[in-house]
């Protein structure tokens, strides 16, 4: 008889906890048989998600093994998304990801949470201790820094990474990388990019290379950073932290149609990542690419259903955006797009009906549905409970107060959803995020595809008018201004190229078109960007009339 092999004294898996999450019975009983010959002995078994989160909201795990499918409901990798923006996982525990399934998109989404390790079923005894074992013993050794970093105090955390560099130098690659993430996180720019340096003189790595480029944004180095991001995609184009860094350097460039197609391009790699789809289609949106936001939000919208960040906000911007679509667009297809707006709507109203203001953002949205199938009658109906409703509320949120104004300019009752955004912006006069939007919204209270003609209208005319054509000019901006017709860069534009024309030709009545223009801006808010230009415009025609 074989007498059992000798053990280690001490015996690392028999002082941790232990969770097993798999929906087949017969694989949880093998993965506890297996944990249980490596020397554990405090093993949870679970067969789905609920019971998982719950479990870890009670109790201290410190390795968690989890099936990537567990059937209906949440998988692993929603479990592992909602464990770390819960801060339910400590830095020390091991998330261990096991699966059958091995597909590019299965792995790519999952990773986006940062897995420690992933297993490969099927599962066997040796491989189970050679790989957490390995992980275990690794968690143990740098168990006093990690525990400093669960407490953020980060000085201390720094202190012993330092110490522990020459001490346990086989862990130097996590070291130094959770060095140069300390110093970013307690500000100590240089010292981070002192610890990038270092590693990447000695080798390339892309976390370090990223690393650099984050504070080269930090310090305002767009360019660079933006160049060196460009290149670590080139050189690992799976690397989807650099695509989420690169798209940000290039918004901070003013450069947001590139950004777009840099989170298209990772949404490709990756397409199970919520939170990138989500800023996608705020992206797009804010290019006026309605169709890529729509679709970008259906996508946020399907990998919410399950994930903790599922948001009635999604539903919302999706319904929006499909309105945006109908309004100019033919029968049908209007048709197509209102019908599925009025679908996300109800959707919205069922899954989110504890949240009393659900039914007012989706009534103040059905009401442009309405609108633009001509159905003025049930707009009319819907607007008029949303309006007493709105009474009872107190302090509406600004995005709330800027849809029903957008609602109100399309129903044809300007001068309510001017004083609604003279109101908001008395409200916000600190907060030059909502008042940038209220003069988008004042200077262009039209649809989507309205907005872009008149945009091309107005890039014709700067044309015309740089290369001397000033009728041409004239006739552009004029164009425009029947499509916007309180549009303040528009109107301003039109009375310089008229005040040019004056000065060739002393023709009276282009002043008095351009008088009727400025007195049309009358009104223009102090805080708007053009104002200034307005004030110098009105005082050059006094001039010129005198």
């Amino acid at each position: 008889m074989n007498s059992p092999e000798p053990r280690d004294p001490v015996n690392p898996f028999g002082k941790l906890t232990f969770l097993v999450v798999d929906d087949f019975e017969n694989f949880r009983l093998s993965m506890r048989q297996m944990l249980r010959s490596c020397g554990a002995d405090r093993i949870e078994l679970v067969a789905h998600a609920t019971p998982a989160i719950q479990y870890c909201t009670y109790n201290h795990v410190d390795v968690v093994l989890c099936d990537y499918n567990l059937g209906e409901g949440k998988n692993g990798q929603h479990i592992l998304e909602e464990l770390r923006h819960r801060k339910l996982l400590k830095r020390s525990s091991l998330f261990l990801m096991v699966t059958a399934e091995t597909s590019k998109e299965m792995v790519m989404g999952a990773r986006e949470y940062q897995p420690d390790a992933y297993l490969t079923k099927p599962i066997n005894r040796a491989m189970l201790e050679q790989r957490l074992g390995s992980l275990i013993k690794q968690r143990n050794a740098l168990h006093p820094i990690t525990r400093q970093i669960d407490r953020e105090n980060y000085p201390e955390a720094i202190s012993l990474c330092l110490h522990a560099l020459t001490r346990q130098p086989r862990y130097k690659t996590w070291l130094m990388k959770t060095l140069g993430e300390l110093y970013f996180m307690v500000g100590d720019l240089a010292h981070a990019q002192k610890i990038y340096d270092d590693v990447l003189h000695q080798r390339e790595l892309s976390w370090a290379r990223l690393g650099s480029c984050k504070i080269l944004l930090a310090n305002r180095h767009f360019d660079q950073a933006v160049q060196g991001l460009e290149a670590l995609i080139v050189r690992h184009p799976d690397y989807m932290e650099a695509y989420d860094l690169l798209a940000e350097g290039l918004e901070n460039q003013g450069r947001s149609v590139q950004a777009q197609q840099i989170l298209q391009k990772a949404a490709v790699h990756s397409p199970n990542a919520l939170l990138r789809q989500k800023h996608l289609a705020e992206l797009a949106g804010t290019n006026q690419d309605i169709e890529t936001a729509s679709d970008a939000w259906r996508q946020t919208i399907a990998l919410g259903t399950h994930s903790i960040h599922d948001s009635a906000e999604h539903y919302l911007s999706l319904a929006q955006s499909l309105s945006d679509l109908s309004e100019g667009a033919g029968e049908e297809t209007a048709t197509e797009y209102s019908t599925e707006a009025f679908s996300v709507l109800d959707r919205m109203e069922k899954r989110f009906s504890e949240d009393p203001v659900i039914g007012l953002k989706s009534g103040i949205v059905q009401c442009r549905l309405f609108v633009a199938h001509g159905h003025h009658r049930e707009a009319e109906g819907v607007l008029s409970t949303v309006s007493s409703e709105l009474e009872d509320l107190e302090n509406i949120p600004a995005d709330l107060s800027l849809d029903f104004a957008k609602t109100l300019f399309r129903m044809g009752k300007s001068d309510k959803a001017k004083h609604l955004l003279a109101e908001l912006a008395a409200r916000h006069e600190n907060d030059p995020d909502v008042l940038q939007k209220i003069e988008n919204l004042l200077d262009e209270p039209v649809g989507f595809r309205q907005k872009i003609e008149a945009r091309g209208l107005n890039r014709d005319g700067i044309k015309a008018f740089e290369a001397g054509d000033l009728d041409a000019a004239v006739e552009a901006f004029n164009s425009a201004l029947e499509i916007v017709p309180d549009h303040a860069a528009l109107n301003l534009n039109l009375v310089q190229v008229l005040m040019k024309q004056y000065d060739l030709t002393r023709a009276s009545v282009l002043l008095e078109t351009c008088q009727q223009r400025l007195h049309r801006l009358s009104s223009l808010p102090v805080q708007h960007r053009q104002h200034r230009r307005y004030l110098a415009l009105t005082r050059k025609l006094k001039g010129l009339a005198a």
